[in-house]
């Protein structure tokens, strides 16, 4: 026997199940296996794998490409996600200098210490519990 174990689901009907979850926005658990899709843990896992060979990345970009060639994309329409975008040392998010950085506005000193002072913090003193040994 060459392959043992369950045979692969082809790509198309993994990548149906990956675009079925995303479109609906339902939890992977409740992808339904009557649909042919396979398990929620193959759909998730192809996602994974895909991502990380980069296949999405070059979908993005063979798709950018061809609606610039078509003249499709209307670029005043486009947003930005600032937490995807580098900032330089020196560039605008720099704060001047002699002006506090907004963070620190936002968070008042005491509350950047020790925690905010409504909320428990763990007692320190008190050696972790671990959970006991079985006695052979």
């Amino acid at each position: 026997m060459r392959n043992p174990g369950r045979k692969r689901v082809p790509d198309r009907q993994v990548l149906c199940g990956i675009l079925f979850v995303l479109y609906t926005a339902i939890p992977w658990e409740y992808l339904p296996q009557e649909l042919g899709f396979g398990s929620e843990m193959t759909c998730w896992r192809r996602l994974a794998e895909w991502h990380e060979a980069g296949v999405w990345q070059s979908l993005h970009e063979v798709l950018l490409a061809e609606l610039r060639a078509a003249d499709k994309l209307d670029w005043s329409k486009a947003v930005i996600d600032g937490s995807h975008v580098r900032a330089l040392k020196g560039g605008p998010n720099r704060p001047e200098p002699g002006r506090p950085r907004q963070d620190r506005l936002e968070t008042p000193r005491h509350h950047r210490r020790r925690g905010h002072p409504t909320r428990r913090q763990p007692d320190r003193r008190q050696p972790p519990r671990h959970h006991p040994t079985p006695r052979r």
